[in-house]
């Protein structure tokens, strides 16, 4: 699912500043498997004129945020991009605790063990761990998948306060109102699943061939919410595999990962 521009989703509200938000999002279009993009495609992805873009991307270019090849005509994210991440990352220095854990378990899986976190209606990868087996899937930190339909995103869901859920499920209807009536039953199914087993599946609903599980990761007012899943090709990893051999060893790492920070488990 795509995300919306932000600036279309608060343009109601008097304290929104839409310049901001345009800019934002511009920034926002360059994600891990899109590095170079030209004002063209920039301006259909934010749904933008394209001589606001232009604009847009001059500003960010002389402010260091965007950087500017003459030969293509495209552009870049920026030295200056990395600093606005610097503060969070500091924050997540958990990941260094936790990607040894993930390493073990992808490798004892064949699977990608993966730590991520909400942005919009999409999951981030923050900290991604394959296993040596060439049957994993291609995806690297940086990366997004949807928050709805994914083991990690549901996961996600059912470990945030549920007035932040109510919210998320509302943006998702507006994009959708056909499309999230069959999402909302998968969602309820996997709270459910959250209350049973411990954790969020997804076997098949993402994309066809992917089988993942997932748990909610709470480390208190320092963090965000985070989610670690495991999953991979169908073929590969099959439910009964996922639930009884995968399931016990990703809530050892939540609960381990708790302890690191004083958390209860």
């Amino acid at each position: 699912m795509n995300k919306p521009p932000l600036a279309n989703q608060y343009e109601d509200d008097r304290h929104f500043i839409t310049a901001i938000a345009r800019g934002l999002d511009v920034l926002a279009c360059f994600r891990s498997g899109n590095k170079v993009l030209g004002n063209q495609e920039i301006a259909q992805r934010c749904k933008l004129p394209k001589s606001t873009v232009s604009r847009i991307t001059y500003t960010l270019t002389r402010l260091g945020y965007l950087t500017h090849d003459e030969e293509s005509s495209k552009y870049q994210l920026g030295m200056a991009t990395l600093s606005l991440g610097v503060g969070l990352l500091a924050k997540l220095d958990i990941r260094q605790v936790a990607r040894p854990l993930m390493q073990t378990l992808a490798d004892e899986t064949q699977g990608m063990v993966t730590l991520g976190t909400r942005d919009r209606l999409s999951m981030l990868y923050l900290e991604n761990c394959r296993s040596r087996s060439a049957l994993t899937l291609s995806m690297d930190v940086g990366a997004r998948i949807p928050i709805v339909s994914t083991a990690m995103g549901r996961a996600y869901l059912a470990e945030i306060p549920l007035q932040e859920r109510e919210e998320i499920f509302g943006r998702v209807r507006e994009l959708d109102e056909q499309a999230s009536d069959a999402l909302m039953v998968g969602i309820a199914s996997s709270l459910s699943d959250y209350e049973r087993l411990g954790c969020t599946c997804s076997f098949g609903d993402w994309q066809k061939d992917v089988n993942a599980i997932a748990v909610g990761l709470d480390l208190g007012r320092q963090f965000p919410v985070m989610a670690i899943s495991c999953g991979g090709p169908s073929f590969h990893l099959s439910e009964s595999f996922l639930l009884d051999e995968a399931r016990p060893k990703l809530l050892d790492i939540v609960r381990r990962l708790k302890e690191t920070v004083g958390q209860p488990a």
